[in-house]
């Protein structure tokens, strides 16, 4: 037998090197081991890039040597251990949002109750603490960010998609990441940024799943080993499709939508018995978020109280609605549609220039990226308040529970900033200077007519939507889910105002209007429709205007999709993750395999293969698929 001694190549020694410079499951290279381990380093493979992960169970004579071996207990075991872990995973999804939403609602609270008070002595002075509390807020976000868990930045959804399409992010499911997007959503969010937790939620009840399903973290020292079983991509991907259905349901308190977009938006292969965990985990999680919201309830929560944990009931508004109203709600859907398609567009170009001249100039660029676009968006929602009068609190009922102005560091309507009279409110700062959960639900309000005045709306809309196109793809956990309800929901309200105006004897609700103008600019950016269907009317308790909603949501998809492709698409497409559609384009189905690969090398291997060729092809080549062919020789 041939061996290295005698100057040929060691195939089994490179093999052993190559493989051991691959990444961990932790992100990091282990260094190779016996006679390879004096050969010379080299860089290590593929860190950066996208790896296939085996999309079924690979059926050969180890597989079935290794079933054979198992007792009769084992299949009991495996069922019981993957409810078991549904149910840690909606527990565990659960415990990271009433975290996320108790911090961010509490240093929300504490930043608006303190600007309060000092603005009422002076405003410069004010205006420093608010945008330096900000600013350490998003200085804590990014730096967690670049420093420690680079992975943790943006919404995430578009790597589980991929992920769940068969194809992993080197990265994305790691320990350091759960905790990265844990604390830089709380920075984030709770600076004021226009972005939102939802998304980062989603990625957060993926890593939970992740860990669970390969026993810990083995670099942190957080592993056991008896519930290290689920060797399989397959299974680890259904504990990670269980984790996106978990996050949803935690960020909306939409348990069923939250199995609905699993099915929809992220995965790719389902299965009855899959449905089942993902629907009894989505369960657990709206358990979870309950009992907390009734803990809160009895005022242990800090400031805000329940006020983070999202559910904007609009049941006391608009009860029916009239045919006259299928024309504004129309126009709702195609001002969706085409302002969702121009938000994608535009994020898109940004987040080229962003990967091509900005983030290449290394972290600090990155910190300071962010740091900068706090000190806009705090002077912004600080000084354009200052610029609208303020209006006389109106006539409200007196078991309406509304109170003109709320109290400081409360959520509620009728903010009173920087007013001469105790009895008056700012319009603007009602929507601007509020957290973003509590100016939802303002917008989204019945029974307060008037509230807003055209210009307020309008200036919010163009500012807010400048803001969150520009933050989309900062260094920071952010989502988009609610930055494009407050979005759709100016417009939305603008639309009511003027069917108030023109249908004056219709029984129309501006609030309305509003909810359906956050579901159109959702459904032409993210062009999702079943499960934001669910979603919207969980969140908002009105089963009564189900129809509107699949209307608007039908509209604004079909005017988005006439323009470009949806947000997670075209973002996972500009990170070089690959998403296998349902069905070829049509300029495929005429193409022969020697089309696709006429401007390429294609490598061919014999039956019999040594270890060294296999390795030195997969050294010299960035990509890990080849096509299967008849080779001749």
């Amino acid at each position: 037998m041939l061996s290295g001694d005698q100057g040929l190549p060691d195939g089994i020694g490179m093999a052993r090197l190559a493989w051991s410079r691959l990444p961990t499951a932790d992100g990091a290279a282990p260094l190779p081991e016996g006679p390879a381990a004096s050969a010379p380093a080299q860089d290590e493979l593929f860190v950066g890039a996208v790896e296939s992960l085996d999309y079924e169970v690979i059926e050969n004579y180890a597989y079935r040597e290794e079933q054979a071996q198992r007792s009769k207990f084992w299949v009991p075991y495996y069922i019981m251990l993957k409810w078991f872990f549904a149910l840690l995973i909606g527990v565990g999804t659960g415990l990271a949002a009433i975290f996320i939403n108790l911090a961010v609602e509490n240093f929300s609270g504490w930043k608006f109750t303190l600007t309060f008070a000092i603005i009422q002595h002076s405003y410069f002075v004010g205006f420093l603490v608010y945008i330096l509390l900000n600013l350490a807020l998003v200085f804590s976000s990014v730096y967690i960010v670049t420093q420690f868990a680079p992975a943790a930045a943006g919404s995430g959804i578009p790597e589980i998609k991929g992920y769940l399409n068969g194809v992993d992010t080197h990265g994305i499911l790691l320990f350091r990441t759960l905790v990265g997007k844990i604390f830089g959503s709380i920075g984030s969010v709770g600076g004021g940024l226009a972005l939102g937790k939802e998304g980062p939620l989603v990625h957060t009840g993926a890593c939970i799943a992740s860990l669970l399903g390969q026993g810990g973290s083995a670099k942190y020292h957080l592993n056991s080993r008896w519930v290290q079983i689920f060797e399989s991509d397959r299974d680890r991907r259904d504990l990670v499709t269980c984790g996106c259905a978990a996050g949803v349901a935690a960020a909306f308190r939409a348990p069923v939508g939250g199995v609905l977009f699993a099915l929809e938006e992220v995965t790719s292969w389902w299965r009855s018995h899959l449905m089942w965990r993902v629907f009894f985990t989505s369960a657990v999680v709206a358990v979870v978020v309950r009992s907390a919201m009734n803990w809160c309830d009895s005022g242990k929560c800090g400031h805000f109280g329940a006020g983070g944990f999202i559910i904007w009931d609009i049941s006391g508004g608009q009860e029916d609605y009239s045919y006259q109203e299928l024309l504004p709600v129309a126009i709702i859907g195609v001002i969706g549609g085409l302002l969702g398609a121009l938000f994608n567009q535009l994020t898109l170009y940004i987040t080229k220039w962003r990967r091509t001249y900005l983030h290449k100039k290394g972290k600090r660029v990155q910190i300071f990226e962010a740091c900068l676009i706090s000190l806009i968006t705090s002077t912004v929602s600080f000084v354009l308040p200052l610029l609208r009068k303020c209006s006389p609190c109106p006539e409200l009922e007196t078991n309406s529970g509304i109170q003109c102005p709320h109290p400081p560091g409360t959520d509620g309507n009728f903010v009173n900033f920087y007013c001469s009279k105790d009895n008056e409110y700012n319009d603007l700062a009602t929507i601007f200077f509020n957290s973003q959960d509590d100016a939802i639900r303002n917008l989204f309000s019945a029974k307060t007519f008037h509230e807003y005045s055209a210009q307020s709306l309008i200036t919010f809309l163009v500012m807010f939507y400048s803001l969150a196109v520009v933050t989309f793809g900062t260094a920071v956990p952010a989502g988009q889910f609610v930055p494009g309800i407050m979005i759709g929901s100016t417009y939305g309200r603008l639309v009511g105002m003027s069917v108030v105006k023109f249908y004056k004897k219709l029984n129309v609700d501006e609030g309305t209007y509003a909810l359906l103008g956050a579901a159109s600019f959702l459904g032409g950016s993210m062009r999702m429709t079943v499960s934001l269907c669910v979603i919207m009317v969980e969140i908002t308790n009105n089963l009564q205007l189900l129809p509107l909603i699949m209307l608007v949501l039908l509209i604004s998809k079909a005017v988005g999709d006439f323009f470009n492709e949806g947000l997670y698409e075209e973002q996972a497409r500009l990170k070089g993750i690959p998403l296998l559609d349902s069905r070829p384009k049509q300029v495929m189905r005429n193409m022969n395999a020697k089309d696709a690969c006429k401007n390429q090398k294609v490598v061919c291997l014999p039956r019999v293969s040594r270890v060294v060729d296999i390795v030195s092809v997969l050294q010299s080549n960035k990509h890990n698929g080849f096509p299967v062919s008849r080779c001749q020789f």
